[in-house]
């Protein structure tokens, strides 16, 4: 432990300016020569562009989109349902979360057909498409919503 160190470059000496040229940051303390950024509480807002209209006012916004509501389904292949369950289990939302497939709180799911499934098991309240509800009819499983 007593031969630990820290990488090089990670332990850095914070800057004091403002005291005197020898320190390396006197006089304008690192802030360029005159101007409206060199001033104490200097500087302009995120966007402002000198006076010229500035771009989120150029580019007109018309109309409505609907890509703020847009929801989007986390995929789950068969052949993790097919490693992480058991003959008879249910495969529901709770149950992918609980062994690790699926993360998140307000997460939707659908189950794509990749590779293949040989276990039956009991899909309850998940979205699946079509080829992997035949998959798992197959496999003698099935679907409830």
């Amino acid at each position: 432990m007593g031969e630990l160190k820290a990488p090089a470059g990670a332990r850095t000496k914070k800057h004091i300016v403002g005291r005197g040229t020898g320190s390396g940051k006197g006089r304008s303390c690192g802030r360029g020569h005159d101007g409206q950024k060199s001033r104490s509480g200097g500087g302009v807002r995120p966007g402002f562009e000198g006076g010229q209209m500035p771009l989120y006012r150029r580019v007109a916004r018309r109309g409505f989109s609907n890509y703020p509501f847009k929801k989007t389904a986390l995929p789950v292949s068969l052949s993790e349902i097919s490693r992480c369950f058991a003959d008879g289990d249910i495969v529901s939302l709770e149950s992918l979360k609980e062994k690790g497939l699926v993360k998140g709180k307000d997460v939707q799911v659908k189950i794509l057909a990749n590779g293949d499934i040989d276990k039956k098991v009991v899909v309850k309240g998940l979205v699946l498409s079509a080829s992997a509800a035949e998959k798992i009819q197959q496999a003698g499983g099935e679907i409830q919503a």
